[in-house]
């Protein structure tokens, strides 16, 4: 065998160094060489730096998983420096142009665009799946009339666990198919029926001959006409909000959704803790608050002052910034463009006036410019969803069902990647060591 040049040694040699890191343990001195994968070293490797024998081995703290992967993805891309979101390859804006909600769902899922028949078939099995069971709304008329309808969403989810015991066969691929079919169908339903319940209305059945998002505004703003036509302006930004909404990398809902599906409990289980994530005013409650301090800043007037505020540390600009992008917000630019396209048919909303001085003064200052805070996805949405004639309350729920199909999309990834096992963190322990367990009359 030819032996190799010194040059191509030493190339192969710099190349091993490139895709390793080394590590000197100082309370040792051992050298310890770790594997680079992906820019990433595998936790369980630094197991293997111990101080003695006894030594369980070097763990990672990492509250709130800063600079942790949790798991491999070819669901979401996101460049937070550049501003940058795609799914499945496809840039968002793209999507948000061209495509329709229920494609982009099948393109989460699947992997990939459906051609013709596979979209005429998917959102055939979706549509007829909208209807649920009698014993549902029997469920749902017995919640408060002033009950939150993500509360409402969140408990009719996990009670569908129980009216479709087969979902629990969650490795029976066609099991699976129907389970998501059911709830890309059925969240919808169970949306609209809450945000009835609300007003004290009667529930309006689906009508299949309707759009995705035709039918959800058919459910939710029917009255007394025989036949609803929804207006095509707020049923396509209805889907292109969708579409925004629909994954975002390994958020703290989706999270939830592969950590609880970890377990094999069944997908309505699992997407009821996802619900129950994005139900907290962090994550799915963010558009709120952007609409509350709209509210609280009253006029244009009062902007500089809010601002002056906000910078001395006394209150915060919600709708800027984002725990990833530290660029501007890809889906801002385009939910900022679909919100004129409302209020044209809708009529401007009197906050517009406020967000659009909030956001002028922010991107000229260089106190926000410098910490890379530009507004997201929340800061136009809630103005959209007013708009419509939406309460508050019915935010997050707008949230989780375009949400759906990328919990969906990461909780089979989870299910069908052979690393994957119950998700179980270590955590460092700075409590008691043993203690002798004293009696009641001798404590104090």
């Amino acid at each position: 065998m030819e032996k190799p040049s010194s040059a191509a040694s030493s190339a192969e040699t710099r190349s091993a160094q490139q895709e390793s890191i080394t590590v000197i343990d100082n309370r040792t001195g051992k050298r310890y060489e770790l594997p680079i994968n992906n820019g990433c070293i595998r936790a369980m490797d630094l197991r293997k730096i111990k101080s003695n024998e006894a030594d369980f081995g070097l763990m990672s703290y990492d509250p709130a998983f800063l600079n942790t992967a949790s798991c491999t993805s070819r669901v979401t891309f996101i460049d937070g420096g550049r501003g940058i979101l795609r799914y499945r390859g496809y840039p968002i804006e793209e999507l948000a142009e061209k495509s329709s909600y229920l494609e982009t769902a099948y393109l989460l899922i699947h992997g990939e665009l459906p051609h013709r028949e596979q979209l005429t078939d998917w959102t055939y099995h979706i549509t007829h799946h909208t209807f649920i069971h009698e014993s549902i709304k029997k469920f749902l008329d017995g919640f408060h009339y002033d009950a939150h309808p993500m509360s409402m969403l969140i408990s009719s989810v996990a009670a569908l666990s129980s009216f479709y015991p087969e979902s629990k066969d969650i490795f029976n691929e066609d099991s699976r198919r129907k389970q998501t079919y059911r709830l890309l169908g059925k969240l919808p339903t169970i949306a609209a029926f809450a945000y009835r319940h609300s007003l004290g209305l009667p529930f309006v059945y689906p009508d299949n001959e309707l759009s995705y998002t035709g039918n959800f505004l058919n459910m939710l703003f029917k009255t007394t006409e025989l036949k609803y036509r929804p207006n095509p302006t707020l049923e396509h930004a209805l889907d292109v909000l969708f579409i925004l909404h629909a994954d975002h990398e390994q958020n703290c809902s989706a999270n939830s959704m592969r950590g609880v599906g970890s377990s094999h409990a069944d997908p309505y289980c699992a997407t009821a803790a996802a619900a129950a994530a994005l139900y907290g005013p962090l994550h799915g409650g963010a558009n709120e608050a952007v609409l509350r301090m709209l509210m609280e800043i009253g006029s244009i007037g009062n902007v500089p002052e809010y601002i002056k505020r906000v910078k001395s540390g006394e209150g915060r600009l919600m709708g800027f910034g984002h725990r990833v992008y530290k660029n501007y917000d890809p889906r801002a630019k385009i939910i900022k463009r679909v919100a004129y396209e409302v209020f044209d048919v809708m009529g401007r909303n009197p906050l517009l006036e406020i967000a659009l001085e909030v956001e002028r003064i922010a991107l000229e200052d260089d106190y926000f410019v410098s910490r890379k805070l530009y507004p997201n996805v929340d800061f136009y949405s809630g103005l959209i969803y007013q708009s419509m004639g939406l309460p508050v309350t019915m935010f997050p729920v707008l949230f989780a069902i375009g949400r759906m199909s990328g919990w969906i999309a990461q909780w089979e990834e989870m299910l069908l990647d052979p690393e994957q096992k119950i998700a179980r963190p270590r955590q460092v322990y700075l409590g008691y060591g043993q203690r002798e367990y004293q009696p009641l009359d001798k404590r104090g």
